[in-house]
């Protein structure tokens, strides 16, 4: 079966990224995909002009993308931040500040899906009480998504590229979400699957299947990129054809996002693996 029983969409903060952010939809659309991804675009400021944002929804309309995901404010990605929400202090209300924007902003596009990274471990902090910070800003996010229709996802990144970072697996962060869920009575916390990340974690090939089997219900949003590189699919070893048949056999039927590197080519040159026909979207 194969790739033909996905729905792909392009991260324009990994790819594309040697344009200006106003031409990547047009240069993805170009390249045959209909559906992008984003994360925060705006790394210093959780709440840019409006005219920035507006031009920014225009541009992905003129290309005829639909953005299907959205993270919320994180600080600088890539680099050494990875997520805002459990930092004491200003970083934590800068997470608080986005929460309106970010959902109007989803809102005007017609984007479903927020991703919310949890936040590094603060020297000197009390990881319980980074937990309970986090709680609470994770039960604001949930609300903020739940009144414009959208699901939350919480997502495991891994332990080499982002050691201060405290949710690495599959289980450990859907019980998150089931504590999110909880506290805000609501039911729209659900699991980001990046494959690259659990598998840099260690998991192997069959350690992957099994957490498919065990969190595809509960899956929100997939993300691939292959290991070792973070290249496209067929540059390292992950069998991600096989994994994403496994994933549609579980039942998911959701986007899977291409969060890879392009390498030492322009973007446009780095879906070879994927045939034309296969890159819209498909209902």
């Amino acid at each position: 079966m194969g790739y033909a029983n996905q729905r792909f969409d392009v991260n324009l903060s990994i790819l594309f990224t040697e344009l200006p952010l106003l031409e990547r939809p047009a240069a993805a659309a170009a390249a045959g995909f209909s559906a992008v991804e984003l994360w925060w675009p705006w790394v210093a400021t959780p709440t840019p002009p409006q005219d920035e944002l507006d031009a920014l929804a225009a541009s992905l309309k003129d290309a005829g993308t639909q953005l299907v995901g959205l993270n919320f404010y994180a600080g600088k990605l890539p680099g050494p931040d990875r997520g805002a929400l459990s930092v004491p202090g200003e970083e934590s209300e800068r997470f608080r500040a986005n929460l309106d924007v970010a959902t109007r902003f989803a809102e005007s596009t017609g984007c479903t899906a927020l991703n919310a990274l949890y936040g590094n471990r603060v020297e000197g902090t009390d990881p319980a009480a980074q937990d309970e910070l986090a709680l609470e800003n994770l039960v604001l996010a949930a609300r903020a998504a739940d009144r414009i229709g959208a699901k939350l996802l919480l997502e495991a990144l891994n332990q080499p590229e982002s050691p201060r970072y405290p949710l690495l697996g599959a289980a450990e962060t859907v019980a998150l979400a089931d504590r999110v869920n909880e506290a805000s009575g609501l039911a729209n916390a659900t699991f980001l699957m990046d494959l690259y990340h659990l598998s840099m974690n260690g998991l192997s090939t069959e350690d992957l299947y099994a957490a498919i089997d065990t969190h595809a219900a509960r899956t929100g949003h997939v993300q691939i990129a292959d290991n070792p590189g973070r290249g496209a699919p067929g540059t390292g070893s992950l069998p991600l054809e096989a994994l994403l048949d496994r994933l549609h056999a579980a039942g998911y039927t959701g986007w899977t996002g291409l969060e890879y590197k392009p390498g030492d080519r322009p973007s446009a040159d780095a879906f070879g693996w994927l045939p034309a026909g296969l890159r819209a979207a498909r209902s």
